[in-house]
């Protein structure tokens, strides 16, 4: 099958959607197929082998120009290459992006108005670039928020489009308004120019369908999957203390001062071992001051010595952090349709505590890798991790079940043979008299 998969860059952040593109996209070429992974606004930052397309379509630069200037809405082509080049796009966003809904609604708005927006001129680009490439079987979209593209590319190729959903609504419950209410608006007026949606959990799955009135016969839930190369079980010799870890991106809404504050719960109780609290991800400029409020309330509390930010982590840096914990637990104070992170601990062995919210659930239920708690409450954060603590050989068990359930459940190859089945039923659907649309031989 030939596919053209757009995802949509992060710069220099490693983003959990960027990582799950990726992973899909590189299966699919291992498996046979014909994929091109076209990456949207910036070159996109994985931690694993990048099969992404160099070059870069909607570029950040020209996308944030015409937002806020006419002239650049009618700047010469030729001009646009100096700042559409990845290596001007990588040098100009290489302190981080601005990525906070509340900064950037309008130019979210802008883009979801397609044609009619500020950024026309990358729509028409993008649709010149499309039919000038082989017409690919299916193609896929990274993001409702880029739902404006749909249509046109349906019009251009006369082929399927599938829009994957993977935390949308996150963003756009933060958007202020007026921004936030036309932002759903438009989506929802687009609905119908989209073949086929995919979630990443039946979590996700059954709030988009209410959430954004998506169908429910268009709706298909491909679960993440990751790639396992490197992850197991560390059976070496563990640290004198008990090591709690927190990996995820350093933002209020990933809960790291929950688990401070579980830890100060623990610490003040006497049957808690020597322990200390291993925090790792990604740090956005915006939420420096965020880590710093962190770093005072563990000094306030005489628990600065027991906590150590270890900074952002390549891949076997990652494995080697999460193999070396005892537990980890990434309590969201939102309802995560994802949970990357908490399928790549259950991955190296290590037990988790998650709050009873989102995707978790399902996550727990799948691999039996871990403990749900009450969300929002550092104290029953605190009595999960603390009944691990007491019960080793439950920790072993909830370590070991989840190793074996992610395996079972969440592999990369496990997530591609879904996609494609999606593919293939969508294609189906959409074709003329419902007949299947025929795969394009690969050169």
């Amino acid at each position: 099958m030939r596919i053209l998969f757009f995802t949509a860059g992060a710069a220099n952040m490693y983003c959990g959607s960027c990582l799950r593109d990726n992973a899909l996209a590189a299966e699919l070429i291992a498996q046979g197929h014909d994929v091109t992974l076209q990456p949207l606004y910036t070159p996109t930052r994985t931690d694993e082998t990048n099969v992404s397309a160099r070059r870069v379509l909607y570029g950040g630069i020209s996308v944030y120009l015409e937002q806020h200037s006419a002239l650049f809405r009618h700047m010469p082509r030729l001009i646009d290459r100096l700042w559409d080049a990845p290596s001007v796009i990588k040098a100009f966003t290489g302190r981080g992006i601005q990525v906070d809904p509340q900064q950037i609604a309008g130019l979210t708005v802008s883009i979801l108005r397609g044609a009619g927006g500020s950024q026309s001129k990358e729509l028409s680009k993008l649709l010149e670039w499309v039919r000038r490439e082989q017409r690919p079987d299916i193609v896929t979209l990274p993001f409702a928020l880029l739902i404006a593209l749909a249509r046109p590319i349906r019009e251009a190729l006369d082929r399927p489009v599938i829009c994957t959903i993977q935390g949308d609504e996150l963003f756009l419950e933060n958007m202020p308004e007026p921004w936030h209410s036309e932002a759903l608006a438009l989506i929802r007026s687009k609905i119908e120019d989209v073949d086929g949606f995919i979630a990443v959990s039946e979590y996700s799955a059954r709030f988009l369908c209410g959430y954004l009135g998506i169908p429910a016969e268009k709706m298909h839930v491909v679960p993440l999957g990751i790639n396992l190369q490197g992850h197991g079980r560390e059976t070496g010799q563990r640290s004198s203390r008990y090591r709690i870890g927190f990996f995820s991106r350093i933002a209020p809404e990933k809960g790291l001062h929950l688990l401070c504050e579980a830890y100060r719960n623990l610490r003040e109780r006497p049957d808690l071992p020597p322990s200390t609290l291993e925090a790792a991800g990604y740090l956005g400029p915006e939420h420096k001051e965020y880590l710093a409020g962190i770093r005072r309330k563990m000094e306030e509390w005489g628990l600065a010595g027991e906590f150590r930010y270890h900074g952002e982590l390549d891949r076997a840096q990652k494995i080697r952090f999460l193999q070396s914990l005892d537990v980890m637990s990434a309590p969201c104070t939102y309802d995560e349709p994802k949970g990357l992170s908490v399928l790549e601990a259950m991955a190296n062995g290590v037990p988790v505590v998650q709050p009873r919210r989102g995707s978790f659930p399902e996550m727990i239920e799948n691999t039996g890798g871990g403990l749900l708690v009450a969300p929002d409450d550092p104290a029953a954060l605190a009595d999960g991790i603390l009944s691990l603590w007491q019960d080793p050989a439950l920790a072993q068990r909830l370590g070991r079940a989840g190793c074996e359930g992610v395996r079972r459940h969440y592999s990369v190859a496990r997530m591609a043979a879904r996609t494609i089945e999606v593919f293939a039923e969508v294609g189906r659907i959409s074709a003329p008299g419902g007949a299947p649309t025929q795969p394009q031989r690969a050169d």
